[in-house]
């Protein structure tokens, strides 16, 4: 059987539990594209512009992401990768985002936020998963680790939506990071924006505009253990 939890976006908590009896139901329940699709005709329909804090861990992921939802919302980004190893490394992704946006082809630049760089809490919250394999225990954590500090910054700013650009990424499991999302969306009451941005060619364009725009693609997520498993 396969449980699908559905939370109620007014009330901003879980209303029940839907059990399904196969796996193809459970995946079509679980389409993200068809639920930001959703959404964001609702948000078209009421003729405004929501405010959303958009995570962002580097700037090829934030290129399709930042054109798909630029006309929907007014969009503050929030650069917290306390993951990046080493510091050289992330001031680099640094430096390529900032530099994406201010060539960015938009009529509103959206602002940077960067968050305060302390590895430490990346080491903490994954201590004792150091030798786990990539895409498990250790990267669980990890999105946790960055998807709550979104959806608290998003909390402390008054923001309407909170999301990730992570789930851009074929390496990345979407089902998870958007269970983490709700997760938050509960805790902090600020709704979370499910997506699965690598849907409807999104990982595609991302290769398209990074090149347009001579963006620095790194070759390894970002913590040490992940540069280690790509040699």
């Amino acid at each position: 059987m396969y449980p699908y939890q559905i939370f109620d976006k007014t009330k901003r908590k879980l209303v029940k539990t839907v059990t399904f009896a196969c796996k193809e139901m459970f995946i079509q329940a679980m389409n993200y594209q068809l639920v930001l699709d959703k959404t964001l005709e609702e948000i078209k329909s009421e003729n405004k512009k929501p405010t959303l804090l958009l995570h962002v861990c580097c700037a090829p992921c934030s290129t399709y992401v930042l054109e798909y939802l630029s006309d929907y919302f007014t969009i503050a980004l929030y650069y917290y990768n306390p993951n990046i190893f080493p510091k050289e490394e992330y001031d680099k992704r640094l430096w390529t985002l900032v530099k994406f946006v201010r060539e960015l082809k938009s009529k509103i630049r959206p602002i940077i936020e960067e968050a305060n760089y302390d590895p430490s809490e990346f080491y903490r919250n994954i201590k004792g998963l150091e030798n786990e394999k990539e895409g498990g225990s250790r990267c669980k954590k990890c999105y946790a680790l960055r998807l709550e500090e979104a959806a608290r910054k998003a909390a402390e700013k008054s923001l309407d939506y909170f999301t990730t650009t992570l789930s851009i990424s074929p390496l990345k499991n979407a089902q998870l990071i958007n269970d983490l999302g709700a997760v938050y969306e509960n805790k902090y009451g600020v709704r979370y924006l499910y997506a699965d941005f690598k849907k409807k060619g999104g990982y595609k364009r991302s290769i398209e505009l990074s090149k347009q725009y001579g963006l620095y693609r790194q070759d390894y997520c970002g913590c040490e253990f992940s540069m280690k498993n790509k040699r």
